[in-house]
């Protein structure tokens, strides 16, 4: 019963990321509603995975480098470094992939920023109707949208975790 509950659990912060990314990607927007619904969920999943096991140390360890993450970014998005959906995002990610997954989470973070960045310094590689949306908006804003890369790192410690690769 549990293993249903967690591959359900699963596939909806899927679904979730999907959305986080796809809507970052279009409108430079993450809303509170879609960060909270994703950190419940993650904890859901978290003390899921800890009933299961009996072990609560991946969601110690989750909770509390939230609490870290978000402290540590605060200053950022004061500083307009930063949006404030992306430090948001960032402080839940840790609720999602609990202690087990923070170093791929983390690995997998910087190669798909890399990518971003490798896009953004050569937009003309994406396909044409992304190319022009991403144009409109960077034209208009000037930002990056960070959330397209945390979701895809989400995703893939997701994958990862299914698969039981790590």
């Amino acid at each position: 019963m549990l293993v249903a509950a967690s591959i359900l659990l699963k596939a909806v912060i899927f679904a979730l990321l999907l959305r986080i990314a796809w809507r970052d990607f279009k409108t430079q927007k993450i809303t509170n509603k879609d960060v909270l619904v994703l950190g419940l969920l993650g904890l859901a999943g978290l003390v899921l995975g800890a009933v299961d096991a009996n072990s609560w140390g991946s969601l110690k360890i989750g909770a509390i480098a939230s609490v870290v993450m978000f402290l540590a970014l605060l200053p950022l998005w004061l500083l307009r470094k930063m949006g404030a959906g992306d430090v948001k995002l960032l402080a839940a990610s840790p609720l999602v992939t609990g202690g087990d997954y923070l170093l791929a989470f983390a690995l997998l973070l910087l190669v798909f920023s890399v990518l971003t960045a490798f896009l953004v310094k050569n937009p003309f590689l994406l396909p044409a109707p992304a190319f022009r949306q991403f144009l409109e908006h960077w034209e208009r804003k000037g930002v990056v949208p960070f959330g397209v890369p945390i979701s895809a790192s989400l995703i893939g410690v997701l994958l990862l975790a299914f698969l039981k690769v790590i």
